[in-house]
């Protein structure tokens, strides 16, 4: 196993489980990958989701089959969206009792309603297929067995069946940022890759519910790295990969010495790009990331100026800034052309009003709040074409100045200190992911994101290709974000790989 990241765990904890001899080779000096907590900032004891944060698209399945401790939270409220055009003094509020009508949506309502329960027609029959053999496209859409929802999400750009369900151009915009996350792209760009975005960001469960980490997303990568020691694998760390050879052979350093080792079966849970490096093969084409991820420490929770909605109702969700659909098409449009977007989309969420374990008992006493706030349309090719820690300053101002713009105080009057006296504020570009995490171009996905199920001419004639894990090569195998269904913290790409491993050695 080349990668201890999330996937890596699961799957090494599925082949451990089964019988097989399994090493896991980590790079860094600990596991996780991009689902880790950290002490952020000198002297302040919170331990933040560093990189990714919410969790959606892990199974429960896979969870109760490896015996891991993941528990997750539901957050009160969907989220909360100042209305830019009145300055923030008005918002739309998502839950148990939605604001439609402080935004003057009283109208799109309904449309909003049906929208998603027709979305649900189809992320219902998906989602159990995603620990299954790939399904062909003829099958997946004879499973979902309701053609508007199929073509409103999976045929045409989901653009288009947005701007026809509500009429609000903010209501457009809350609805809209699903198919945006991570993903540069407009919202009736023909390729569909926002589509393919948007189904993955209501797939989990079927239902679509992003929920919290207890204990944050360290200790999910804990739990399963637990699961897979307890199994039987092999964990090291400060191992690092140098070499991959077809035939299964692994070279490595660790502690000062050159490794190898012989494997009948290599599972890669690193991009496809650092898997062609180490294969000393061309790179494929692989999609750039589009995000920065700003995390903050405060005192306490920022006053808003809509008197109406609490902090705590309006963070006890995701937060959504300047992400009116308008708005969003600008951003795009200024990005695309090497610009900054002003004021930039972003959309925010407070861990620890859902989870305070993640605050020592000082912090959560004084009324200490966390904030992750993660920017759209940012692509990496803005972002590495200048000076990196000038563009981590320029886009740090660009998600603090959005924020100012629907808050009644700014930001910074809120911010806590570190022990040098510094603000608490934490920026992670996509150089930043790249560096630290060899996640190529920032990319969070590994890649472009692809459907879930196979084109109906798609060859799934050995075990690798029907799990969605194949490489050019019958012993290695994807198995991270970068394979078919993978993306996000799911486990998914560990667990179809393990399967296709324990399938072919029938």
């Amino acid at each position: 196993m080349v990668g201890g990241g999330h996937n890596g765990l699961v799957a090494a904890a599925y082949l451990a489980r089964a019988g097989r001899r399994v090493q896991v080779l980590e790079r860094l000096d600990h596991v996780g990958g991009a689902a880790v907590s950290a002490h952020a900032f000198e002297g302040v004891d919170a331990r933040l989701s560093r990189y990714s944060y919410l969790v959606s698209l892990l199974p429960r399945r896979i969870v109760e089959d490896l015996g891991a401790r993941v528990r997750l939270a539901r957050r009160r409220y969907s989220s909360y969206t100042p209305d830019p055009e009145t300055g923030g003094r008005t918002g739309l509020l998502i839950g148990p009792s939605s604001t439609f009508g402080a935004i003057g949506a009283d109208a799109d309502e309904t449309g909003f309603d049906e929208f998603y329960q027709r979305a649900r027609a189809l992320t219902s029959r998906l989602w159990p297929t995603l620990l299954q053999p790939l399904c062909t496209r003829y099958e997946a859409r004879t499973q979902v067995g309701d053609d508007a929802a199929w073509r409103s999400i999976i045929d045409e750009p989901i653009g288009h069946a947005i701007t026809s369900a509500v009429s609000n151009d903010l209501v457009r915009g809350v609805m809209a940022t699903d198919a945006l996350i991570g993903t540069f792209a407009r919202l009736d760009d023909p390729s569909l890759t926002q589509n393919i975005c948007f189904l993955y960001h209501l797939l989990g469960g079927g239902t679509g519910d992003w929920d919290v980490p207890i204990g944050g997303m360290g200790a999910v990568s804990g739990a399963l790295a637990a699961a897979a020691t307890g199994h039987g694998a092999e964990i090291a760390c400060g191992a690092d990969v140098y070499h991959i050879d077809p035939d299964g052979q692994v070279c490595y350093r660790r502690d000062g010495r050159e490794h190898r080792v012989n494997a009948t079966h290599v599972l890669a849970n690193v991009t496809p790009t650092v898997l062609a490096a180490l294969l000393d093969e061309p790179a494929p084409d692989q999609a750039p990331g589009a995000q920065v991820k700003v995390n903050l420490m405060l005192r306490r929770l920022p006053r808003l100026r809509d008197e109406t909605v609490g902090p705590e109702q309006a963070f006890g969700g995701t937060f959504h800034i300047n992400e009116t659909y308008r708005q969003l098409d600008t951003a795009y449009t200024r990005a695309d052309h090497g610009v900054v977007p002003d004021p930039l989309p972003c959309e925010i969420y407070c861990h620890s009003l859902t989870d305070p374990t993640i605050l020592s008992d000082e912090l959560r006493a004084s009324g200490a709040q966390t904030l992750t706030v993660f920017g759209l349309h940012t692509p990496h090719s803005l972002i590495k074409t200048g000076d990196p820690g000038r563009m981590r300053d320029t886009l740090t101002s660009a998600v603090l100045n959005s924020l100012n713009s629907v808050l009644a105080e700014p930001i910074q009057d809120v911010l806590m200190q570190d022990a040098a006296g510094r603000l608490c504020i934490e920026t992670k570009t996509t150089v930043d992911l790249e560096h630290a995490l060899g996640m190529t171009a920032g990319n969070i996905f590994h890649g472009a994101l692809s459907w879930p199920f196979a084109e109906d001419d798609e060859p799934l004639d050995t075990p690798a290709r029907r799990w969605g894990v194949a490489t050019d090569h019958d012993r290695i195998l994807l198995c991270g974000s970068g394979s078919r269904r993978g993306g996000a913290v799911s486990g998914i790409g560990g667990h179809n790989a393990a399967m296709a491993v324990l399938e072919s050695s029938r």
